[in-house]
């Protein structure tokens, strides 16, 4: 039986039906609002994220030392910290071969700081993208294996076999990617993804396995009499990585990017104070600025530039340097911006005609960059609410990368792919993978990983439905009731911000540049509330809302502080309307 619309909103002005919280739900938020004294709102979002009103308080102030797990949990982990301290004390040649992306980056960072902190000094190799593509391959590794004596893969290494036995000298593999049923001749293979972890920790980026490792690290320095460096201070990392890589902000991750976010604000890291100010951030970092401003710059080396300059910016202790590559770095993005326009254009309008119905959304083209192609499959992801690949062709060779929406496990699909045949290689986490497929196979190999991910329920809902916390009045929003909202967060992936809807309001709209609008939404009785819907003019809510007449509204979207001047005013970043 089919539950009736919230606020009787079937078919809004972007053509989606509103679903609010069940009778269930808010019987639990009033009733923790009577238990805890918090607000209404605050309990409702607590409520949706399953918190029970004797958890709550723990809920809105997480511990990090109650939360974070014994490194020891995970496997090979004592192994790995046991070698890499023999390396450290006996002054031998470590390599670390990372990945090109924000988690690559940052979990080389957190080796090259805490080894400098000891006075040691490690090699950084990155592949190229392009030309050498991801994670290990068998002439780097041999090059290394030659002029080293250990060698740190992080967020690689568990899929490469070939490469690994190649290198000649010890390798420490630190990753969170799918493992297969045989893992590499390595030293140690610490993993939360191994099919022989319980998955218990399955929601951990490659970053906090490093920072596990280096935790387990200093404990035996400890167990010796020797203090190891502080790693505390090296949290901003690990909550960049976090966000950046769309781990899901539960658990421990949630304590690690709060945390991170403080150490963040002490701007004491040069590389993010660098590309900070050149991305004129004015206020305290925030999950949304990880994910949406620094990341991306961070990324774009890897994406269409020199492959380790994001890992350089952050592991660097030299303010000249960061200065410089922060601006390398913000220009690269830049010149990636405009490669993804173009790319996102013409594979929206691939796909569109393919049809948006089906369980994976997919395009596929001769000469797209494999640097956007995931950002594009981001795209698609969250235009449709559909698992998507995009693929670059070149040479009869495809290199594609996917993004998944919350419960449809990508990463195990594509890795059966490859395990069938179907793909050259493959492999992911639950929310992102990556493939290589010959063009002969596309078709067949696109055909089965929609039916693998239709078993696991893709396409059962699509965009149509928008799901609402609760029903706000415009004059109870305030910078008090926004920044106690804010105490359950840091919102992201598996931990989406609260959702809130306005009824029977008058709207006010005034058009900013050629797409945006901002709003003034009034309820009659006194209460108003500004709004800002970015890309309005994209969507029929521009039109509509611009000059309403004597219409009234129901609105939603997510609430925020505006800060100007100095001052910190509320506002609604309004996604969705429907006339009242």
């Amino acid at each position: 039986m089919t539950t009736r619309a919230f606020l009787n909103v079937d078919h809004s002005l972007t053509a989606r039906r509103w679903v609010g919280p069940g009778p269930e739900a808010e019987r639990l938020a009033e009733a923790m609002a009577q238990q805890t004294r918090l607000p209404l709102p605050l309990c409702q979002t607590l409520v949706a994220r399953g918190v029970a009103p004797e958890g709550a308080a723990a809920f809105l102030a997480p511990q990090l030392r109650d939360l974070l797990p014994d490194p020891l949990v995970l496997r090979d982990m004592g192994k790995a910290a046991a070698r890499f301290l023999v390396a450290v004390r006996a002054r031998q040649r470590i390599a670390v071969f990372a990945d090109y992306d924000v988690d690559g980056g940052t979990s080389a960072a957190l080796l090259i700081t805490w080894l400098r902190a000891m006075g040691r000094q490690a090699t950084l190799y990155i592949p190229d993208r392009i030309d050498e593509g991801y994670g290990p391959n068998v002439p780097a590794m041999q090059t290394l294996g030659a002029a080293h004596d250990l060698i740190l893969c992080v967020d690689c290494g568990t899929l490469s076999h070939e490469p690994i036995a190649a290198a000649g000298c010890d390798v420490v593999v630190l990753d969170h990617h799918l493992g297969a049923e045989t893992l590499p001749a390595a030293l140690a293979v610490v993993n939360p993804n191994r099919q022989d972890e319980t998955g218990d920790l399955a929601h951990l980026c490659a970053a906090s396995v490093v920072f596990l490792m280096l935790v387990e690290a200093n404990r035996q320095l400890r167990s010796e009499g020797v203090q190891g460096p502080d790693l505390m201070a090296m949290l901003d990392l690990v909550a960049l990585a976090t966000v950046a890589d769309v781990a899901p902000l539960i658990g421990v991750n949630r304590a690690l990017v709060r945390q991170g976010l403080k150490v963040m604000a002490r701007r004491d890291r040069v590389g993010l104070k660098a590309l900070a100010d050149i991305a004129r951030m004015d206020q305290a970092p925030t999950a949304y600025a990880l994910g949406f401003v620094l990341g991306p710059r961070v990324n774009a080396g890897g994406r269409i530039g020199q492959a380790d300059l994001g890992a350089r910016l952050l592991a660097t202790d030299d303010p000249r340097e960061a200065a410089a590559l922060a601006a390398r770095l913000d220009g690269l993005n830049t010149e990636r911006r405009e490669i993804e326009a173009q790319v996102r254009d013409a594979a929206m309008a691939q796909a569109e005609a393919r049809g948006l119905d089906s369980p994976l959304v997919w395009a596929a083209e001769e000469g797209w960059h494999p640097g956007v192609v995931g950002i594009v499959a981001s795209r698609l992801k969250e235009a449709t609410h559909r698992p998507a690949i995009v693929i670059g062709f070149e040479n009869g060779i495809g290199k594609g990368s996917g993004r998944s929406i919350s419960g449809v496990d990508l990463g195990a699909a594509v890795h059966r792919l490859a395990a069938e045949g179907l793909l050259v290689k493959g492999g992911g986490h639950k929310m992102a993978a990556g493939l290589t497929v010959e063009r002969a196979k596309l078709e067949p190999a696109m055909a089965r990983l929609a039916d693998l991910l239709a078993r696991q329920g893709a396409g059962d809902s699509g965009p149509g439905d928008l799901h609402i916390d609760s029903l706000l009045a415009p004059g109870a929003v305030t910078p008090e009731l926004i920044e106690q909202i804010e105490a359950a967060g840091p919102f992201g992936a598996s931990a989406p911000a609260p959702r809130f809807a306005f009824a029977d309001v008058a709207v006010a709209g005034r058009k900013i540049g050629e797409k945006h609008l901002r709003l003034t939404v009034s309820d009659g009785l006194g209460g108003r509330l500004e709004a800002m819907a970015f890309g309005a003019f994209d969507t029929p809510l521009g039109p509509a809302l611009e000059n309403p007449g004597h219409k009234r509204f129901h609105l939603t979207g997510r609430l925020e502080l505006n800060h100007w001047n100095g001052r910190a005013k509320p506002q609604l970043r309004l996604e969705d309307a429907a006339e009242a």
